[in-house]
């Protein structure tokens, strides 16, 4: 069974920063993307940023030069982190880290999603 625990959210001011941190856990043959995504009250999820096994990355124009993700390939854990700097009220949502995992080299890679961390920025 595997499992994506976050940590880090809470309330900062505008200007200030965050670190959010995921670490993936159980039963992982490989782990391809990991990322994160965020949710505003009435809005859809949107991508964040993500990087790859090899350590490409990918941001939201709106987080450029901002947050920096990060992944530690740790022997049995996995890790994933924002660096999130220069935060704005309108980074204020619900964030969610994501991964895409093989449990065994016999099946396809599939989709895991945290269960969510509140991030709110007060002016």
């Amino acid at each position: 069974q595997v499992q994506l625990v976050e940590s880090g959210g809470g309330l900062v001011q505008a200007g200030g920063s965050l670190r959010l941190s995921c670490a993936a856990s159980g039963t992982i043959f490989t782990i391809n993307v990991m990322g994160w995504y965020r949710q505003a009250p009435g809005e859809q999820r949107e991508l964040v940023a993500t990087v790859t096994s090899g350590g490409n990355t990918n941001y939201a124009d709106s987080v450029k030069g901002r947050f920096t993700i990060s992944r530690d390939n740790a022997k049995n854990t996995v890790t994933v982190y924002l660096q999130m700097n220069s935060l704005k009220a309108e980074d204020t949502a619900v964030y969610y880290c994501y991964a895409k995992i093989q449990v065994s080299s016999r099946v396809s890679f599939r989709d895991y999603w945290g269960q969510g961390t509140q991030v709110t920025v007060s002016l």
